[in-house]
């Protein structure tokens, strides 16, 4: 999925995209994204100034993009809207930098009625940089 098929499914647009690209998917099962820190994000800007480190909050919130890429292109989830419930057990094992490649993957461990839950890795090359497990609500509208 490129950016236009991202935009498609999620509501997340620049600058609070946080997947390019979804290079594999299994609609309500799995899926594996990327997202590229090219250093001009405006997160780096005041985190760190000379020292710029990615906030474990926008690495979390690309893995729940991802998730929620999963969850929606099911077609029993089609057309609704992802909302945080919990982050459980969410360990940050390496330090991201611009220039690192995230590799954003997701496995649904339970994708039914109004909730989801995955577990949820990012990986920069062979080095896992964080690890968690993610539950989020299905609404039928977003929230208002």
């Amino acid at each position: 999925m490129d950016v236009a098929a991202i935009e498609a499914v999620i509501p997340h647009r620049h600058p609070f995209r946080f997947v390019d690209e979804i290079v594999a998917i299994v609609p309500g099962v799995s899926a594996t994204g990327r997202y590229a820190i090219t250093g001009e994000e405006w997160y780096l800007k005041g985190h760190f100034p000379g020292n710029p480190i990615v906030p474990g909050v926008v690495m979390v919130e690309a893995l729940a993009q991802t998730a929620a890429l999963c969850a929606l292109t099911h077609p029993d989830h089609a057309g609704k809207f992802g909302v945080f419930a919990a982050i459980d057990d969410t360990r940050f094992t390496r330090i991201v930098r611009p220039g690192d490649v995230l590799t954003l993957n997701v496995t649904m461990d339970r994708l039914r009625g109004r909730l989801g839950r995955c577990s949820a890795e990012i990986r920069v090359g062979d080095e896992v940089a964080v690890r968690g497990m993610l539950t989020f609500g299905l609404l039928e509208e977003p929230p208002t």
